[in-house]
């Protein structure tokens, strides 16, 4: 697991080659510009295929999304290579994260990634739900942004809705506590199923306060 580095909103370049470099940073506005119209669009698909079925195919496909979310954090981001090219990837696809979590460029998922992981997530609902697919793939991905949004936010915003300050608590538990819980970001959901839950006493507001403060000073 990665070391913590930085509490600035900082980068580190990770690419020599300019071209790469600049495709692995992403204004975080870029995934809701592109697949809110993606999602309108096949929404529109699933209420006139599926009538009085699209809500409850879209909550499924949400639901979906909550599992998407927690194996790939899970079993994709927090492997633990044992060689050099291992942990080059894993720096690439989630280390550099750990290390510069406020990292601003770095919080969404660039499209030249999430484009092509959607297309793929499309075909496989096609194959298993047709012809509910579009109504589940509208689900999946608007829990996909809302992931995208409550990530950026965890990591640069403070609201004041108890929920969303319990949300930040259990995720910045994950950054500064204990890694290898928490999985889930958007909700704790499978992290119950799975028992994969943080301590409940590792994190206080107090906690919550002074990261807030440190991020203030760090900025």
């Amino acid at each position: 697991m990665s070391k913590f580095v930085s509490n600035k909103n900082e980068s580190v370049r990770l690419f020599k080659n300019p071209i790469l470099e600049a495709l692995s940073h992403i204004h975080p506005a870029t995934p809701f510009v592109f697949f809110v119209p993606v999602i309108l669009y096949f929404a529109y698909l699933s209420v006139t295929q599926s009538s009085y079925l699209a809500p409850g195919l879209w909550a499924t496909g949400l639901l979906i999304w909550t599992f998407i979310e927690y194996t790939i954090h899970r079993f994709a981001f927090h492997i633990q290579p044992k060689s050099k090219l291992g942990k080059r990837f894993y720096f690439l696809v989630h280390g550099v994260h750990h290390d510069y979590p406020r990292d601003a460029t770095r919080l969404v998922m660039p499209l030249p990634v999430s484009i092509p992981l959607a297309s793929a997530f499309y075909g496989l609902f096609y194959v298993l739900f047709a012809p509910y697919h579009d109504g589940i793939f509208t689900g999946m991905i608007s829990g996909y942004l809302a992931y995208d949004f409550l990530h950026f936010a965890f990591h640069h915003f403070s609201f004041k809705a108890k929920w969303f300050t319990w949300l930040k608590v259990y995720h910045l538990k994950h950054h500064y506590n204990d890694p290898d819980s928490g999985y889930g970001v958007s909700n704790p959901l499978w992290d119950v199923i799975f028992r994969t839950l943080p301590e409940k006493k590792k994190v206080t507001r107090q906690d919550l306060d002074k990261w807030n403060s440190d991020e203030l000073k760090a900025a």
